[in-house]
């Protein structure tokens, strides 16, 4: 089956890929939207993950100012080349990221930085609300396991949900795909938040 432009120029819109592979994904999908996007991203992470080793050491600090001046971001970006950085792809993702941290307010980049202590704390809070539900004590690690990942989502960026679209995902997910986009490693280093009496 032949897929139309009109399609392939849909899913380019939707994904942010280039024409041809959104042409592939659409042939090899069978002009399905929703399968080709899958596709798509996992190709993206399989992209992603061939470049994770790669050094980052270029990039941008990126500066975000919301409405009348009450409230800033600066967030490190750090990718392979100086060409890449001064792409629009390069720049909007940083912007985007900025807005994220202005309107999510999250404390640290990765779950890496939690002091290990805030952990612990967080872990024995948990353990004592379910102290009286009677369940054995594998369900209660398992219950405090999920409890957890909702804390990290609460505090750490990458594991916060992408506020842009929904159905990327976490902000890793937003991170993968556009990696897969500029086609060099990115990461994600430092933030600051910066709020008028905050």
């Amino acid at each position: 089956m032949a897929v139309d432009a009109k399609t392939v120029k849909e899913l380019r819109r939707i994904s942010g890929a280039g024409m041809m592979e959104c042409k592939k994904a659409l042939d090899e999908t069978g002009g399905d939207i929703d399968a080709a996007l899958k596709h798509l991203r996992e190709q993206g992470v399989k992209v992603a993950a061939k470049k994770a080793s790669r050094q980052a050491n270029e990039g941008l600090v990126y500066a975000y100012i919301h409405g009348p001046g009450k409230l800033g971001v600066l967030v490190e970006i750090n990718c392979e080349t100086d060409f890449v950085a001064r792409t629009d792809a390069f720049q909007d993702f940083c912007k985007q990221v900025a807005m994220h941290i202005a309107a999510s307010n999250p404390e640290f980049v990765g779950r890496e930085q939690v002091p290990e202590n805030r952990v612990q704390e967080e872990k024995e809070v948990l353990f004592s609300q379910l102290a009286d539900s009677g369940k054995p004590e594998n369900i209660k690690e398992k219950i405090v396991e999920g409890r957890l990942d909702k804390f990290y989502s609460e505090i750490c960026l990458l594991d916060q949900e992408w506020i842009h679209d929904s159905e990327v995902g976490k902000v890793s997910d937003a991170l993968t795909a556009a990696i897969a986009k500029v086609g060099e490693n990115m990461v994600i280093n430092r933030f600051a938040r910066f709020q008028i009496g905050g």
